[in-house]
């Protein structure tokens, strides 16, 4: 699964550490998403798309391989 997520955390402003305060998840999570190394629950994709105030598509985009 591809993500925007160090897009839209750099658009903001934000480092990982403050994007994992403000969704209540670690650092190493927000890596390890960013990184493709971890897979976000629904809810935690959720979550992203109503912090960023986008949909959960233009945050988090299948693969074919997925």
């Amino acid at each position: 699964m591809k993500n925007r997520l160090k897009v839209e955390r750099a658009e903001q402003n934000l480092s990982q550490n403050d994007l994992a305060e403000r969704i209540g998840v670690s650092r190493q999570t927000i890596n390890s998403i960013e990184t493709g190394r971890y897979v976000p629950s629904t809810i935690l994709a959720l979550k992203f798309a109503q912090f960023f105030n986008k949909p959960v598509e233009n945050l988090f985009t299948l693969e074919e391989t997925d």
